[in-house]
């Protein structure tokens, strides 16, 4: 079962990861200047992760693959790692899909 790991950045500021059952990041939040701001992130990729139409395929200028998360307001609320194939990227969309919806959150 996943996992939101919420922390705080040097300067002040939090962000949360996503991870798999097996300890691996699948999704990384943008900068969030509260806690609150944080957990509301939180709730959205819960929401939003199980629907198709709001993960965005993309690739890198070094040719990796990767995806972005939109909330319902267009806003990326989280990206994922680099891939090196397509078929990586849209497991690890599946895995989002699969983990975040019931996640637990727990602070590190």
């Amino acid at each position: 079962m996943g996992k939101f790991v919420r922390k705080t950045a040097k300067n002040g500021d939090f962000y949360f990861n996503l991870k798999a059952g097996n300890g691996e990041i699948i999704l990384t939040s943008e900068m969030y200047k509260s806690k609150a701001s944080c957990d509301n992130g939180i709730s959205s990729v819960k929401e939003n992760a199980p629907k198709d139409e709001k993960y965005v395929k993309e690739t890198a200028a070094n040719g990796k693959h990767y995806f972005n998360l939109k909330a319902g307001n267009g806003q990326v609320i989280g990206s994922s790692q680099m891939y090196e194939s397509t078929s990586g990227r849209d497991n690890g969309i599946e895995s989002v899909k699969k983990n975040a919806p019931d996640a637990e959150v727990i602070d590190e």
